[in-house]
């Protein structure tokens, strides 16, 4: 580690140096990369170092262009990301036809590292979560914060948080009908009832809800949220329930509101309205948001569930067009607590990036709210079809081109993006 920072600062004269100036480094992200999910953190980690990095959005499949140094080489190397160094002219070439009217291209400039949070419980494993298991093998730094944080507003010296999966609604997963006897779900139950009383809140659900309404503010002052799996319909249902008690007895102590479903206020919610709510405490399911039910699971061919990414024009929406960079536009699906959002309840407002062709489902989305975007990613783990509750961790070594894992890192690369370049 002493050579690597001893070396960034080598780099940042390199890179100011007449003649280095004027050559290129390419990080091509089509086929030819060796590590796709690496390659982002080579990029994050020059914007750690002062450099700044242009992301040529649909060139070779959302390369990266930075300024070229022996150093920054090395680190490419290290890191077994494939580059490829062009001289001045040929990288004039190269933003030339990217930026040409006639191709679905343009140049996106990065300049600052986002500082990363995740949104964890103390128990937290860096493999319980696909975003954190993207984070650690990208050599991207983060850091955990939890209900104490984002009710202090300590949430909001972090540019970028990401919600580990969360059950908002207070009823833990909604995990009692199977797993209500193991050890691990009566040590969660007593560590969020102990959590919510030391911050003054009589239950569960109302710590949740507040923090909950503590994060859509965070998101309203220019914050970047991204959720996956259950984070994301468990999110709105909580908005909407607030001041409800949607919770069964088991959960909280006492029977939820007979009017529940009537009482709920569609206009707190951030993606999705019109939805029924799912109270039934013995199945898995929050509402009917989530698509295809997750109780029972559906007899669904791995090999033949795909999802279809978007096209969006690069020179008028490059925000969609950032978030679904890719070599692929068909990636294979992977379910979840959550695998998919149901379309016909998703708002007008909301940007769909991702649907599986033919279906109600949508799997990947994008919103503003106030200052701030929102993005959620429906399913569990890209490279783990059928997540189970003590199934073992991914192995990010076998899975270095993952289409599915690139969709959560442009999402990390995407609040370094210049601000006048992120509207929608």
């Amino acid at each position: 580690m002493i050579w690597r920072i001893v070396l960034a600062g080598i780099l940042m004269l390199a890179t100011t140096a007449g003649g280095w100036a004027q050559s290129k480094l390419l990080i091509p992200m089509d086929g030819a990369q060796t590590d796709h999910l690496k390659s982002y953190g080579v990029a994050f980690w020059l914007l750690e170092h002062g450099g700044t990095v242009d992301w040529l959005l649909n060139y070779r499949g959302g390369s990266f262009m930075m300024d070229y140094s022996d150093v920054l080489a090395r680190e490419c190397r290290v890191r077994g990301v494939a580059f490829e160094s062009i001289d001045a002219s040929a990288a004039m070439r190269v933003y030339a036809d990217v930026q040409r009217e006639d191709n679905n291209m343009d140049v996106v400039r990065l300049e600052k590292a986002p500082k990363i949070a995740v949104y964890v419980p103390p128990q937290f494993k860096p493999w319980d979560d696909a975003v954190t298991l993207a984070l650690e093998y990208a050599e991207i730094p983060y850091t955990k914060v939890w209900d104490e944080e984002v009710l202090s507003g300590k949430v909001n010296e972090y540019d970028w948080l990401h919600l580990h999966h969360e059950d908002f609604t207070g009823q833990y997963g909604k995990f009692y009908a199977n797993y209500r006897n193991a050890q691990w779900y009566i040590s969660q139950q007593f560590l969020y009832e102990r959590e919510a009383q030391r911050l003054g809140f009589r239950k569960v659900s109302e710590a949740k809800k507040a923090v909950a309404r503590a994060i859509r503010e965070y998101i309203g002052q220019g914050g970047f949220m991204f959720a996956m799996c259950s984070a994301t319909d468990s999110y709105d249902v909580a908005l909407a329930a607030e001041g409800i008690d949607i919770c069964d007895t088991m959960f909280d102590g006492d029977p939820p509101d007979r009017n529940a479903q009537q009482a709920l206020d569609f206009g707190r919610t951030l993606a999705f309205e019109g939805f029924t709510l799912d109270m039934n405490p013995l199945r898995y399911e929050y509402s009917d948001i989530d698509i295809p039910s997750s109780d029972p699971p559906p007899l669904r061919d791995p090999n033949t569930d795909y999802f279809t990414l978007f096209e969006f024009s690069a020179k008028y929406d490059p925000v969609p067009t950032m978030l679904t960079q890719n070599h692929v536009n068909i990636v294979r699906g992977f379910m979840g607590q959550t695998t998919a959002f149901r379309k016909s309840l998703v708002k007008r407002t909301v940007v769909i990036l991702a649907e599986r062709e033919g279906t109600e489902e949508v799997k990947y989305l994008h919103g503003n709210f106030g200052r701030g975007t929102f993005t959620w990613y429906g399913g569990h783990d890209p490279e783990d079809y059928q997540h189970a509750v003590g199934d073992p961790p991914t192995d990010l070594n076998l899975h270095k081109n993952s289409p599915g894992y690139r969709l959560i890192l442009n999402n990390v690369l995407f609040p370094a993006a210049k601000k006048k370049q992120q509207k929608t």
